[in-house]
């Protein structure tokens, strides 16, 4: 008899200790959303600086300052202005900015607010400030057309920032619909809508970028799915053109193809 009343206590108290369980996980993912989107932030001190071109500062509206490394462009040339992924640095640039500059044109790559170098704390509205920012500092010291370049997170502050300024062109770097959506595809099981902070909705603000458009996205991207870059790419205005590197995947994008492929649409915009 005793044997089965504990049994049954057993069998009742399982419930509660799956609710308990999936709400300490739910509890923990939430609280620690912002180190899983911005790996690379942290309060690592960058010594030296500038490991290409010029080491700049940049303040932002809201008091933050913002580290740069910019190569300036010849005369009536243009500039990218480079938003990077989550987890890397602008110093991992310099073969980037080498390929621009043998054509003549500049290129400027910032480290996002709280990530080395730079003041500050991430979040969507800080990086999306983080990105008008640097827009407005290139206008006033390049004086040139400006196209921007997001890779992975940093595309959906190159969609925002082509939203809201006068670039000439956006290139984005396997983009996504969003954070949300690339969220829920990695937590089914979790009410994702309503707990995350940052969810960078570029299919909110697609429609907005009316300027010419490359995406450019791996087949064999496990992080970013390429049907997350393709329903971007379906609901975004023209004019738009996307390469797909077949045996790419989300890390191995930049080689010497690439980079070319770059440089030929940012020439043929002019």
């Amino acid at each position: 008899m005793d044997f089965a009343v504990s049994a049954t206590k057993l069998l009742l108290m399982l419930p509660l200790m799956a609710t308990f369980a999936y709400a300490s996980i739910l509890g923990l993912t939430y609280v620690s959303q912002r180190a899983l989107l911005y790996p690379g932030a942290g309060p690592t001190l960058v010594t030296g600086y500038a490991s290409w071109g010029e080491s700049v500062f940049i303040r932002t509206p809201d008091g933050e300052t913002l580290h740069g490394l910019y190569s300036q462009g010849k005369p009536g040339k243009p500039s990218v202005l480079l938003f990077l992924g989550n987890a890397d640095r602008v110093s991992n640039y310099g073969f980037f900015a080498g390929a621009l500059a043998s054509r003549g044109i500049g290129l400027l790559a910032i480290s996002y607010r709280g990530y080395p170098g730079s003041t500050g704390t991430p979040s969507e509205a800080g990086l999306l400030t983080d990105g008008i920012a640097a827009f407005d500092w290139l206008s006033a010291r390049a004086g040139s057309e400006i196209i921007v370049l997001g890779q992975s997170l940093g595309s959906a502050v190159a969609v925002n920032t082509a939203r809201l300024r006068p670039a000439s062109a956006a290139i984005l770097v396997s983009p996504f619909l969003s954070v949300l959506s690339v969220a829920q595809a990695y937590y089914p099981f979790f009410p994702v809508a309503l707990l995350i902070k940052d969810p960078f909705r570029s299919d909110l603000r697609i429609a907005g970028v009316n300027q010419p458009k490359l995406f450019v996205h791996g087949r064999r991207d496990a992080i970013i799915p390429l049907s997350s870059a393709e329903a971007l790419y379906d609901i975004a205005p023209e004019p738009k053109q996307m390469l797909i590197y077949d045996g790419a995947g989300h890390n191995d994008l930049w080689d010497a193809r690439m980079v070319a492929d770059i440089v030929r649409f940012v020439e043929a915009l002019n």
